[in-house]
This record gives structure tokens, C-alpha cells and sequence, in this order.
């Protein structure tokens, strides 16, 4: 299990760079991380607002990490930006720092820094593996992974870094 840096700096939309260690105060983080300037993550949008949903109210942080500054950010995802807290990431240092090396990317961070679980790409038992050990941390239902509509799996893009 990989140990994420609590020194990590994570930008919230609208908001000034803290330290990972503050958004892990109260719960784990459950990122999704996408790529604005890909296919890839575009075709992923949809399913991952649909894992978020499901994760409202539940014991942990959803969010989005996006690899672009605040504007880019707010044209890719929409109003699915002000729905979850989301994070913006122009310099690609989460990714990396999380562990991942694809994108879109679904993990889960403890709040001593520990992932948990990470899914790179999409494939959907991976993501699914994410959101078993979302549910089994929160005790909250598990969202259906694959789910009809949801796209064939791909390998991704690199994350960079």
C-alpha cells in the first residue's frame, strides 16, 4: 500500500493550495482523477459522476482531481464542478504522488495518507474494488460498476507528472 505525502498541496476550485493533511482531517479522500484534454476521460464523465452520486453523505471526501488550471477545469466538467468539491492540478503532481500512472484514475485515501485502493484507466472491476473498499470503509452501499450505458474498457492516457 503507497503512502501519499500529507505535504502534497491540493488546490480546491476558487480556493488557494493546503497541504493534503487538511483535506484528510475529518474523512478519507475519495478522488476522481481525469484529464481534460482527452477523449479518454471525457468518455468516463458520466459514470463518474454516477460513483460520486452514490457516495454523497457517506463517511468520505468525493471529489474530482483535474490536470488543468481553474478555467479549463470549469469548461470540462460543467456544473458537475460547483456538485463535488473539486481540485485543480495544472502542474499533474497528485496523480503521481497517489500512485497513479493512467488516467482516468479512481482511488482512495486514508487519512494517515495510505491508498487504499486505486483503479487506473477504466476497467470497471478495478473501479468496482475502489468502491468496495469505499462501502466497506463508510459502510455505504456500493454503486452498480459496470452499469448499463457505461463505456467498454480502456487502458487510459499517461497521468504525466
Amino acid at each position: 500500500m503507497a503512502t501519499v505525502s500529507t505535504g502534497l498541496e491540493l488546490t480546491a476550485l476558487g480556493g488557494r493550495p493546503r497541504p493534503l493533511d487538511d483535506w484528510l482531517t475529518t474523512f478519507p479522500l475519495a478522488p476522481v482523477i481525469l484529464d481534460p484534454y482527452t477523449i479518454e476521460s471525457s468518455w468516463i464523465l458520466e459514470t463518474a459522476r454516477r460513483i460520486l452520486v452514490n457516495y454523497r453523505g457517506a463517511g468520505c471526501r468525493i471529489c474530482w482531481v483535474i490536470t488543468c488550471g481553474p478555467d479549463d477545469a470549469r469548461q470540462f466538467l460543467g456544473p458537475y464542478a460547483d456538485e463535488f468539491l473539486t481540485f485543480i492540478d495544472p502542474d499533474r503532481r497528485a496523480a503521481p504522488a497517489f500512485g497513479i500512472d493512467r488516467l482516468p484514475a479512481f482511488c482512495l485515501i486514508r487519512q494517515d495518507g495510505s491508498v487504499a485502493a486505486e483503479a487506473q484507466g477504466w476497467d470497471p472491476h478495478q473501479w468496482r474494488a475502489v468502491a468496495e473498499a469505499i462501502s466497506e470503509l463508510t459502510r455505504w452501499t456500493r454503486p452498480v460498476i459496470p452499469d448499463q450505458g457505461d463505456p467498454a474498457p480502456y487502458a487510459g492516457t499517461p497521468a504525466g507528472g
